[in-house]
């Protein structure tokens, strides 16, 4: 029984033996998904949409509604969350039995921190791309700078190399 080192190519190869003569012969790429689609045995979405805590079955500690000041919340959250650390360290000196309830309640805090950070994920998107771009700008400009220096430098030389060469 003979076997091979390698497994022989799919059969679409062929679709593209006039490529290099035609490259308008390979077919088309497959169009991008859009919906939802399964991978590796999970649902996916290609919509990129923060569900709502109450979508989760959790419950909301913020104000509902687009304006939410969203620093005010945040330090809000917080605060609250360093009252319940300490009140859990409390209740796990005095009464350890009862520490159950606090650390749901510090979960629940937790979640609503991390959705609200989790909100402002686009905006920071969009910041970090204008920075970068803004860099790019930046670094193009110097590297332009750079190059009419060394134009002029190099003007100057040959200025300079004429000028002994016509004195000779």
């Amino acid at each position: 029984m003979a076997t091979a080192t390698y497994p022989p190519p799919p059969p679409y190869y062929r679709l593209y033996k006039d490529y290099l003569q035609n490259p308008k012969s390979a077919p088309e790429p497959p169009p991008p998904i859009e919906g939802t689609y399964i991978c590796f045995g999970g649902s996916y979405t290609t919509d990129d949409v923060l569900p709502s805590l109450e979508d989760q079955g959790v419950r909301q500690l913020y104000p509902k509604g687009p304006n939410i000041d969203f620093k005010k919340e945040l330090r809000s959250l917080n605060r609250e969350l360093l009252l319940h650390i300490l009140e859990l360290a409390d209740v796990l000196v005095e009464r350890p039995s009862q520490y159950a309830r606090r650390v749901e309640e510090i979960s629940l805090i937790f979640k609503n921190l991390h959705h609200l950070l989790n909100s402002l994920r686009p905006h920071q998107a969009r910041s970090t791309l204008i920075h970068i771009l803004e860099l790019q700008i930046q670094r193009r400009k110097e590297a332009l700078e750079d190059i009419k220096r060394r134009r002029e430098d190099a003007q100057r030389l040959l200025k300079e190399s004429l000028a002994t060469l016509d004195g000779q």
